[in-house]
């Protein structure tokens, strides 16, 4: 038996841009990517503190050092420049894996 368990989570990044005209995702500085042990193309969940709002999408990759924290195409319309959200990340593991295993936290500087 496998079972879903927390991977890594970016705890109150805040969103530096919004564009709706894309083709859909959110974008992570390469970084904070690297920090949290993100592969683009990985699916992620965000959850928006300031209005509730939660999806699932997958990384991009942002320019290294870029601070950007960007969500794109239609889940543009969940998020403003300047929320904090969380963002989460999943692996399936066997319950002795998990019980091993120590997600990646990254507590973003407020």
């Amino acid at each position: 038996m496998q079972i879903t368990t927390l991977y890594s989570k970016i705890h109150q990044a805040i969103i530096t841009d919004c564009e709706i005209s894309y083709n859909g995702s959110m974008g992570i500085d390469k970084d904070y990517m690297d920090k949290a042990g993100l592969l683009e193309g990985q699916q992620i969940d965000v959850l928006n503190i300031n209005n509730g709002h939660r999806f699932t999408t997958y990384v991009i990759e942002e320019a290294r050092g870029s601070k950007k924290f960007g969500i794109y195409g239609a889940a543009a319309r969940l998020a403003q420049v300047g929320d904090k959200v969380i963002i989460i990340a999943y692996a399936l593991m066997t319950p002795e894996e998990a019980s091993q295993y120590q997600p990646k936290i990254i507590l973003m500087q407020q």
